[in-house]
This record gives structure tokens, sequence and C-alpha cells, in this order.
């Protein structure tokens, strides 16, 4: 199987022309960037141009194109280049009259051009003709020549720190400062025909950001986002999607982020937010006054942010504000920006993005539970007697009390077993059937697990939670949504699944409001929800609350008991508790699934796979829900006995490299010795995983890792995989190190053939005379 020699962990293209034995495996190792590497790279020299700040940075081609910003004394209007390649520094080529000086202004790149829209314009230093505009600029990249375009009709009203975006041939500009105020309007001007051109404003709808400036936008997967910003007294760390077909916005919620589960980015203004990928990454701004230089990424898949750790030898850039960032390639470049004390930096960072194929562990088990494939248990639930389908590994990886449940019903069905084969025997005058825990899995029932107490439509929420670590979020404005979600917490707290509990409390207060909190509250007390009681009351009393709810339709038929407490607490609300108790979040999927292939499934086993004829018990419906290949196995021909045998391709691998793909199937872990991931690099082909990521991991694992001390182990697997190039590189390491390897105790316990090719490499690179010194230093 061959791959494009990339930068960093590629995202490698499956090969279907490759037949299952692959003569050889070729990595075409290349140059490469250490993942997640901040560098700093040459500041811009005082005679090329000024340190600045609220300027702005585009990408063209292998280019970063700084224009305008403030100096702390002078506005700007000069035009820098930074080339990426050379690292090197010089002002663009301009010709034609460019803006007047400003900052806090836009620039996008459509085509060949750079449009720069608005910003702030005067004199700082005499505190004179300042002023927003709202004229629009083009900048050729091939001619140099600047442009303002004469637009007709309506105009967007003047403003600056704005956000503004391309997509689908249009600049976009979202919000900002007028002078005045704050807005949140939203305009839009079509970049394809300058003669015909107009500005167009947009009717937006939804859950609109309140107005703000000083914010990014970023464009990842047809949806503009916005991140926080200067919103006055409604400045909160709020992320915002906005759809362009729709013209719909979104708030993004958080309340699936439990306790303990990396947060949002407190809120912040003056950031940078660009997007890679699947990702959106912020950087910077000042936030509660400070300034912050942990760089944050939001996965738009997953809805889940995290912190990034920078390599080890990464040069951080310091906090700042106000500066620019533009993404060139797999490689985010930022620019400038306020540093403490109010001094102007003059920096360029470059920051080395990574690209793995996203985790799919979630969507794997979520797919086997909509799919009811390989399911041997079938739950019978509350007095109807509705039946929901199950499998058994997933159910008693993750709740301990229905894994009780399960082995009760299984001891059951067992005994049960048992004694129908006595009368069996009895009746055929002694002869013998096959026991019941012998037969092959294929033949065996679906196991029957009675639970009085759930109704079908909340437990099968919380199997859908058991098999994705998650629940749909309850839909504005549909009270039922929430009251499900109340009888899904009632029985997460008597299955005791703390990270479910917390789940709805989250969910549930936040989707509390004017509209639905007596139907909540009256329903929490029924249930015995009280510390969602509490929530609702609470909601209720609050002086901006109160005199609405009071005059609803739903409170005149309220229960006399909850009018009578909610009249009480008005009148002496209750004083304030707080716990310092710590609150317990639960176990999640990953966590629960590595304690499951670790030990705590091993009594559910239903299939055992041999490798190089030693045993290793697993679970089908894992492994169906991770691999293609199995899952055709388990459907088509499952094997009699049970056993199958494990290989890729042609090679068996090693018995670490089986376990690094067994913690990959049940929970997605990627970490494993560089010499496994030889073993496993063609694994994701061969297996049919729903992606590509643990080959990217295993490139990157390859390229970073191989080292003096693990040469040999790493040379024998090339060798033994036929991963020619691998081999080589290995030896060439082996040739220049070899007083160092030549002291390895694992040297003498190589096959003989590999140390005739250690020999011939030897003989190969190293003289008569090197031979002799070498020689005599051994």
């Amino acid at each position: 199987m061959s791959c494009k020699s990339t930068k960093v962990a590629p995202s490698v293209d499956f090969d279907h022309s490759c037949s299952d034995s692959v003569e050889y495996l070729t990595l075409n190792f290349g140059p490469f960037e250490t993942v997640h590497r901040w560098r700093r790279l040459p500041p811009c020299d005082e005679f090329v141009g000024a340190r600045r700040s609220k300027h702005t940075v585009v990408a063209y081609r292998d280019a970063i194109y700084v224009f305008g910003g403030d100096n702390g004394k002078n506005m700007l209007n000069d035009l820098l280049r930074f080339d990426v390649k050379d690292c090197s520094w010089c002002r663009a080529f301009t010709t034609g009259t460019p803006p007047a000086p400003r900052y806090h202004h836009s620039a996008v790149v459509y085509g060949s051009s750079m449009f720069v829209f608005g910003g702030y314009t005067g004199d700082i230093y005499s505190n004179s003709n300042l002023k927003n505009k709202n004229d629009l600029f083009e900048y050729k990249f091939a001619t140099g020549q600047w442009t303002e375009w004469k637009v007709e009709g309506s105009l967007p009203v003047a403003r600056s720190a704005h956000g503004a975006t391309v997509y689908s041939d249009k600049l976009w500009i979202f919000a900002g400062y007028d002078g005045n105020a704050r807005l949140n309007d939203m305009w839009t001007i079509s970049l394809q025909d300058r003669e015909h051109a107009c500005w167009e404003e947009i009717d937006q709808s939804g859950e609109i950001p309140p107005s703000c400036c000083n914010f990014p936008v970023a464009v990842c997967r047809d949806k503009m986002f916005v991140f926080s910003g200067q919103s006055g007294a409604k400045i909160t760390n709020n992320l915002f999607q906005f759809e362009f077909q729709g013209h719909m916005w979104t708030r993004i919620p958080t309340e699936h982020l439990l306790r303990g589960s990396p947060p949002p980015p407190q809120r912040r203004y003056g950031h940078t937010m660009v997007a890679f990928d699947r990702h959106l990454y912020v950087f910077g701004g000042a936030a509660d006054n400070t300034l912050p230089n942990e760089l944050h990424c939001y996965d738009v898949d997953s809805q889940t942010w995290e912190v990034i750790q920078p390599s080890h030898d990464s040069e951080m850039p310091s906090g700042r504000l106000f500066h620019a960032a533009a993404v060139i390639l797999d490689a985010m470049y930022i620019f400038g920006g306020t540093v403490d004390n109010n001094v102007r930096s003059g920096e360029m960072y470059r920051f080395q993005f990574s690209c793995y194929p996203k985790c799919t562990l979630h969507e794997d088990y979520g797919k086997l539970w909509e799919n009811r494939q390989f399911c041997d248990v079938e739950f019978i639930l509350g007095e109807s007697e509705e039946r929901v389908l199950g499998h058994i590994a997933i159910v008693t990886a993750r709740c301990q009390w229905l894994r009780k449940k399960i082995l009760q019903a299984r001891d059951r069905q067992r005994q049960k077993t048992k004694q129908e084969s006595s009368e069996d025997e009895g009746a055929a005058g002694g002869s013998k059937d096959m026991p019941a825990g012998n037969r092959p899995s294929g033949t065996q029932p679906l196991l029957e697990v009675s639970i009085r107490e759930a109704e079908a439509q909340p437990f099968e929420v919380l199997m859908q939670f058991l098999y994705t670590d998650k629940i749909q979020y309850p839909r504005r404005g549909h009270v039922q949504d929430v009251l499900l979600i109340m009888d899904v917490y009632k029985l997460a707290l008597s299955f005791k699944l703390s990270r479910l509990e917390q789940l709805c409390v989250q969910y549930i207060e936040a989707s509390v409001d004017l509209q639905n909190v007596l139907s909540v509250c009256e329903n929490a007390n029924k249930l015995q929800l009280d510390q969602l009681k509490e929530h609702c009351l609470n909601f209720v009393v609050k002086e901006s609350h109160f005199n609405q709810v009071i005059m609803t339709k739903e409170f005149e038929h309220l229960s006399t008991p909850l009018i009578v407490e909610i009249v009480r607490r008005k009148q002496q609300p209750p004083p304030r508790v707080y716990s310092d108790q710590p609150v317990d979040i639960g176990t999640s999927l990953v966590q629960d699934m590595k304690a499951y292939l670790e030990g705590s499934g091993f009594e559910f086993c239903d299939i055992i796979l041999l490798l190089d004829g030693h045993p290793r018990p697993a679970h089908k419906a894992i492994l169906a829900a991770r691999s293609s290949y199995f899952e055709a196995m388990f459907r088509s021909f499952m094997p009699v006995d049970g056993q199958v045998n494990i290989s890729i391709g042609e090679m068996v691998p090693s018995k670490q490299a089986f376990e690094s793909m067994l913690r990959y199937i049940y929970y997605g872990d990627v970490n494993m010795p560089p010499e496994d991931s030889l073993y496993l690099f063609a694994a994701p082909y061969y297996y049919g995983f729903s992606n590509n990521r643990l080959q990217a991991y295993c490139k990157q694992n390859l390229e970073m890792n191989v080292t003096v001390e693990n040469v040999l182990q790493i040379l024998e697997a090339a060798d033994k995989t036929q991963a020619l190039d691998m081999k080589k590189h290995c030896l060439h390491i082996i040739v220049h190190q070899f007083i160092k390897v030549s002291k390895l105790p694992n040297l003498r316990s190589l096959s003989q053939l590999l140390l005739l090719d250690i020999i011939e490499s030897l003989a190969t690179h190293i003289s008569d005379k090197q031979c002799a010194e070498m020689c005599s230093d051994i």
C-alpha cells in the first residue's frame, strides 16, 4: 500500500487496488514537522514595516500579507509580504491609491484579490478626523493594483471591529461598532461582477448573537462561526453558528460538556479564530484582564473543546490581543498584536496543525445500536412489557446495575436449559446433547431481562447514552422533550449512572424557561427529583420572572401545595447552601471500554481470536461495530467453533501489536510503540475500519520515534512486514550509530539474516580505516 509523502501525519487514502497479500509496504518518508509545534519565525524588521496591532492578515499562495493597523502612535496603510518558504519579509508592490490609514478593518481573499472593508480612520496622535468607514477596496496580487469599488444603492452603516468572510462568491459582513453603538446586522455583496455589485442586508433568524465587536469569524463545513467578543454586559463565551443557506443562527449548546471535561475558552475579545479541517482554533485575546496564550480547539463534529498541548520543543508566543492569523496548507501563522504593557509586536509565529482523521468510536457503537445487528439480549420493560433489543457487551461494560440484572437472567436461563437437558436425556434413554455453554454462539437464544421500573421511551434514550455517551438535546419550545429527559434522569438515578445523571440535569436546567418552568416543576415534584424542583422554584421566584409566571394559565392549574411553596419561597427565600463536595461525573465510554478489555468483560466473551495458535477471548458485537471485516464474517459465516485466526493479509502481527489493535478497536487508543505501528499500518484497510485514523497515527509514530534505543525492534518488525523503506531507514541509523547500537542486548537476539544485513550495510558505508578504528573501540 502506498501513500503520498506529506508533512505531518497524513490523511492517507486507501489503495483498494492492493491485494490482501501486499508484497511491499511503502511509507515514503519525506520532510515533516512536529505536530502541535510553535515556531518563532523572523520578526518584521522596522525598516520593512512597523510593529503593529489591529491590522489584518490574509494568506495567498505561499505568502502572508499584512495590511494597516496602528503602531501605537499612528494608523498605517502599508502592505507587507512574508514569504513562508523563504521566511523573509518585504514590502509588497503596490500601485494606485490605497485605502486611507486605518485599523479594526477587515480583509479577505477572493480569487486572486484581497478585499479590504471599513475600519477606523483618522489621526489618533492628534485625535482629529476620527471616523468609521464603509468603503470597499480591492488589491490584485498579480499587478499590485489598488482599486476602490464605488457601489450604488444602500450601504452598510460605517463600522470597525466587525467580522468578515467570503462564501459562495460573496463578501459577508457581520456586526461591529459604528462609533456610538455595537451592531449585529449582516450585509453581503457579490465579488464576481464589480459593475453590477450592490450591497444587500440579510434578514437573519434564529438565536442571533448579541450586538458585538472585536470578535473573529471563521467558516467551517459551510457554516460561519462567531466566538465571544465585546458585547458590554452581555459578553459571554458562547459559540454561534450561521447557516448561509437559510440565514439561520444557532447558539451551540455547552450543556453536554460535563464537569471535568474541557470547558470552552473563557469570554474574551481581540482574539483570533481560524478553521482547519473539522476544527476551529482560538488564540489569545483579552480575557477578564488577562492575556492568555493557550490554544483552544473546537471539534465541529463532536461539539467539544480542548486545550492543545504544544510539543515539548515549541517556542510559544506570549499572550496578546488585536493580533491577526491566517492558514497556509497545514499551518497557522500569527503576526503582531498588543502584548504586555501596551507594546506592539512585530513577531511572526507558525503553529503546525495535526490532521488526523476523527475518532469514530462513538459513531461506530451508535450505528450498532441503530442497526440492532448481532443483538443477544432483549429487555422486557414496564407493565406493558414492551421489548427493546441490545448487546450484552456494551450494556455490561457501561452499567453495573444492568450487568447484575443480565447475570441473574443468564443464571436463570442456564438453570432452565440444564433442567430441559436432563428431561431430554431421560426421555431419550440417557443420550447426551451438547451442553448449552459449548453451543456455537450463533444458536444461542436471546437472553430475556425483565425491568419493571422502566418504560420503553426513556429506556431507549438511556441505551443510546450507553452506546454513544450522548443523548439528544431537548428542542427549544418542546416541553415534552424536557419531560422525557426527566424520566431518563429518574432511570439514571435508579441505575446509578452518574454521568447520565449530570447530563440530564444540565440539559433540563438549561432548557427551563418561562413557558415550561411550571410543567417541569410539577413533574419534578411528582417524580421526587428534588434537585430539579429546587432549580425550578428558584427560577420562578427570580425578580425578573415572578410576575410573568404567576400571570400564566398554567399557574392557575398548579397544585395547591406547589403554589404555597412558591409563595413562601418568594416571601422568605431559603439560605443558600454551598457544597464543596466533588461531583461524581461517572465514567466515560472510553474509560468503560478500556476496563472491559482489560478484564472486567472477560465473563461475557463470546468469540475466541487465535493469534499464532494462542487464544484471546473477545466480544463479537464490539468487533463487528468497529470492523466491517468482522461484521461481514459474523453476519455471513460465523465459525462453528467460535474461533477466528488473526492476520493482516498474510502477515501475523506480534502479540504486542495485536493488543495495540484491540485497544484501538475497543476504545480508540492510538498510543503504541513504534514497532507496533509497522504491523498495524495496513490494518485499517484489511479490517475495514471506518477511516484511516490508525494508519495516520502509525505513520506519524514511525516518523517521529525511531531512536537508537528501539531501532533493532523496528528493524525486526520492518523485516517481517516487508516495509523495505523502513528497514533501509533502520539500517542507516544502525550504521551511523553502530558503536551505541553494538552495546544493545537485543543485537544478540537478531536472526542470522538480519545480522548479515547489518554487516553488509556496514561494509557498504564504512571504509577499511573506519572499520579498524571501530573494531579497536569495541
